[in-house]
């Protein structure tokens, strides 16, 4: 009996010990910010909200101002300053200038760019763009200086595997950027020091899905592609939450 009992209580100390000396489990990181692009305000994320709200994620999106970069990084912040805890900052096409600029947060952990922009030091919107051309060409500019998509091509250049309907109302409710946000240069990009994730939307045809994959390439992106227009995050909401969730495991380990 006595023996059983040493038996017993050397095996708790080891257990004690082991645990004492085991790598502490990192917290899952259940917290998404999600900054939508130009031309569609963050109401078309409802599928994607609902889908991470039900793997058991906080999700706040953030409806910027669009005056500037600057403004709606800082709208960005704002949100941020709310979150409990670490962060994964999500961006969607001129999104993804706003969270390479926010993501220097230390609330976030991780940045996942959704067809998005992901500029390097001193590059803009218009630079980037401009380098490698996506075949879109209905962008117009206002007498005010703000830019929308063409109503008229609105549906083919911006959400072609999206219903007819809801391109419809999609063209004629657009999110117009000031054209002064699409020419200021990025400072200091996140995804310098922090794990990224992109991913690529090969029918594209308002970001050129070839520098999709050289932005993300040059980050270190782990990346995805998936068979969808620009507007993924209605098409195949599926597809989006899935990376983001893939980004929340792993910088839960």
């Amino acid at each position: 009996m006595r023996l059983a009992r040493f038996a017993l209580t050397v095996a708790a100390a080891a257990l004690f010990i082991l645990a004492a000396f085991a790598p502490a489990q990192a917290a899952p990181v259940k917290n998404i910010v999600i900054v939508h692009g130009a031309l569609a305000d963050g109401s078309g994320w409802r599928k994607v909200y609902d889908l991470l709200k039900a793997k058991g994620h906080d999700v706040t999106i953030v409806q910027e101002p669009m005056t500037s970069l600057q403004d709606d990084v800082d709208a960005t912040h704002r949100i941020l300053a709310l979150q409990d805890g670490p962060v994964i900052l999500v961006g969607h096409s001129y999104g993804g200038m706003v969270v390479t600029e926010a993501g220097n947060s230390d609330k976030v952990v991780g940045l996942v760019y959704i067809a998005a922009f992901q500029p390097d030091v001193a590059e803009s919107v218009l630079d980037l763009a401009g380098k490698t051309p996506a075949p879109s060409t209905g962008i117009v500019a206002t007498a005010d200086g703000y830019l929308y998509l063409d109503p008229k091509v609105f549906a083919a250049d911006f959400a072609a595997d999206v219903s007819p309907a809801d391109t419809e109302f999609m063209a004629h409710s657009q999110v117009l950027p000031a054209k002064a946000a699409f020419e200021t240069k990025s400072r200091q990009p996140a995804w310098k020091s922090k794990k990224s994730w992109a991913l690529i939307t090969t029918e594209d045809r308002a970001i050129n899905p070839d520098l999709m994959r050289m932005m993300a390439k040059r980050a270190g992106s782990t990346t995805v592609e998936v068979k969808a227009s620009h507007a993924v995050f209605i098409s195949q909401p599926e597809a989006v939450a899935n990376l983001i969730e893939e980004a929340s495991l792993a910088l839960s380990k």
